[in-house]
């Protein structure tokens, strides 16, 4: 509404077993169709007032919907990376591609504690990997529940690091 392109953003990530999909996201940055992989950082110039409002709020992750019912995503997993980050992390992280065991989530253990937004240090992928690998290991119901419950909270709160 306040920027020229498409609403839907479109963006090929690494699902179950490292095969690629189409990850669908709502426009939250300014429309640019051959700009070059970048993580949006605080204060990003790129970010539209709306989209700074549905990133605090995870509703530019509503798309996504689709790539579950498509088969691609479960509602919780490991948030799928864009493809740059799984070139520069899937040899050099040990345990990284394990993530990919299981299929990727619109939410996920990581995110709903915080371990979400820019990962310009080594440190905090390495969190969030970490924090994967618990979900993967004690992977239930209950556990489920409770991460779309912290997620809703956060969302409710706007999550610090959704920039």
């Amino acid at each position: 509404m306040t920027s020229k392109g498409p609403v839907i953003f479109v963006q090929m990530r690494s699902g179950r077993n490292g095969r690629v999909f189409k990850c669908l996201k709502f426009r939250t940055m300014s429309y640019s169709p051959s700009a070059e992989f970048r993580q949006a950082t605080s204060n990003d110039m790129r970010v539209t007032r709306i989209g700074r409002f549905l990133r605090k709020t995870n509703l530019d992750e509503l798309p996504q919907f689709l790539n579950v019912l498509a088969g691609h995503m479960s509602v919780v997993g490991p948030r799928p990376h864009p493809l740059p980050l799984d070139e520069q992390y899937w040899v050099s992280l040990p345990g990284y591609k394990e993530r990919y065991q299981v299929k990727p989530g619109i939410t996920g253990l990581a995110q709903s504690r915080g371990a979400r937004g820019e990962t310009d240090e080594f440190y905090k992928m390495v969190h969030r990997v970490r924090y994967d690998h618990l979900y993967i290991r004690r992977k239930s119901l209950r556990l489920d529940t409770q991460i779309c419950l912290w997620t809703v909270q956060a969302a409710l709160k706007g999550n610090k690091g959704a920039w």
